[in-house]
């Protein structure tokens, strides 16, 4: 059993298509049209066979229950991995990306959290 999809609840996925595209340098790889949404889904440049992003529409009250509760309470919504946190923190802020939280270490870690701009805290982690 592998993961081949997961997913987070966006606002608005044109603008989420945006973001992760041209900002956080995601490619699309799916996008096709389901009733008044769409299945898009994005991979990372460097495995573009690998396990696909779903940018899911909040529409349902609970997912937009849930997704507001957790950024509420300042819990990322999902995590990626990066080979330089501080090196992907000084580009994203260069594209005007919001941290909550800069490079910090943790053990054997180094985090940083950002806001996505489509309801999500993200957190971007090096081991």
């Amino acid at each position: 059993m592998e993961i081949i999809v997961t997913s987070v609840f966006v606002q608005d996925q044109d603008k989420a298509l945006k973001f992760y595209t041209e900002t956080l340098g995601f490619e699309k790889k799916q996008d096709v049209p389901v009733g008044e949404f769409r299945w898009i889904t994005l991979v990372s440049p460097n495995d573009p066979d690998g396990t696909e992003l779903l940018l899911e529409p909040n529409n349902h009250p609970a997912a937009k229950e849930y997704q507001q509760k957790i950024f509420t309470d300042g819990i990322p919504a999902t995590m990626f991995g990066v080979a330089d946190v501080h090196k992907e923190y000084s580009r994203l802020m260069k594209h005007g990306v919001k941290f909550n939280m800069e490079p910090t270490e943790m053990g054997e870690v180094t985090v940083a959290v950002f806001d996505d701009t489509c309801g999500n805290l993200i957190q971007i982690m090096q081991k």
